[in-house]
């Protein structure tokens, strides 16, 4: 049981560390200046480590969202929980083609969303009960 649910928090921070890699977040070295002594620094969504300053962003608004693609279709519930299932093929795949991404732009927001996040619940419960068998 502990095994599994080792396995669970590495695969969800896995995730967490996927999603911090998306567009607009970024990670930087540099060489810390000196600043003065008893000085604050002054908050610029970065967390300071000494010889690394990573920058933190909230995800950016999709400018696509409820916008059709080339086909007329805007992506739903069941297309994003169709996504969320598949999402790690896609992952390796989009590794070779750079044109295929996991996640479809072209939705309606929140709902597919929500599919998206199913998708990836059912894929996890799934694995885990043909893993305990």
């Amino acid at each position: 049981m502990k095994k599994q649910l080792f396995a669970f928090v590495f695969l969800a921070g896995l995730l967490g560390m996927l999603a911090g890699c998306a567009s607009g977040s970024a990670i930087q070295t540099d060489t810390p200046a000196p600043t003065a002594k008893g000085s604050t620094p002054s908050p610029n969504n970065q967390i300071k480590v000494p010889g690394v300053s990573i920058q933190v962003y909230a995800p950016n608004p999709n400018p696509l969202r409820n916008t059709p693609d080339a086909q007329g279709y805007v992506a739903s519930v069941v297309l994003g929980l169709w996504h969320g299932i598949i999402s790690p093929i896609t992952l390796i795949v989009s590794f070779f083609k750079p044109d295929v991404t996991m996640y479809e732009v072209h939705n309606d927001g929140s709902l597919y969303n929500l599919g998206f996040l199913l998708g990836l619940i059912i894929l996890f419960v799934a694995l885990f009960l043909v893993r305990r068998r």
